[in-house]
């Protein structure tokens, strides 16, 4: 079994905490990653000055944030599958303070 490897080849903030997002696939995302802007690591993005200074990693192919968050490429690309599962996984972080570095592993298993 193998798995496609995403790569982010460019993005445009296209409104709050939205994010139009292209693949090296040729596949196009508008990302509205607010339900999960929850948790110590995705909550201050909150913040849309902080948010708005998202930027293209060009070793990791994906968007990354001065704060150290991040979303795994094959998450964003996947956006619309694994949404449900990771705003769950966001009320549970904002209600029980559960730390969102699991965020990525979670959704990585959700596939």
């Amino acid at each position: 079994m193998t798995h496609a490897l995403h790569r982010v080849t460019n993005f445009q903030v296209v409104g709050p905490y939205r994010l139009r997002v292209v693949f090296l696939d040729g596949m196009v995302r508008e990302i509205n990653f607010r339900p999960v802007l929850a948790g110590s690591l995705y909550g201050p993005l909150r913040d849309q000055g902080l948010f708005n200074q998202v930027r293209l990693d060009p070793e990791v192919h994906t968007l990354v944030w001065p704060n150290g968050a991040d979303f795994d490429p094959a998450t964003l690309h996947e956006w619309p599958e694994l949404l449900p599962a990771m705003e769950a996984r966001a009320q549970l972080w904002e209600s029980d303070g559960v730390p969102n570095q699991a965020m990525q592993r979670t959704a990585e298993g959700l596939r």
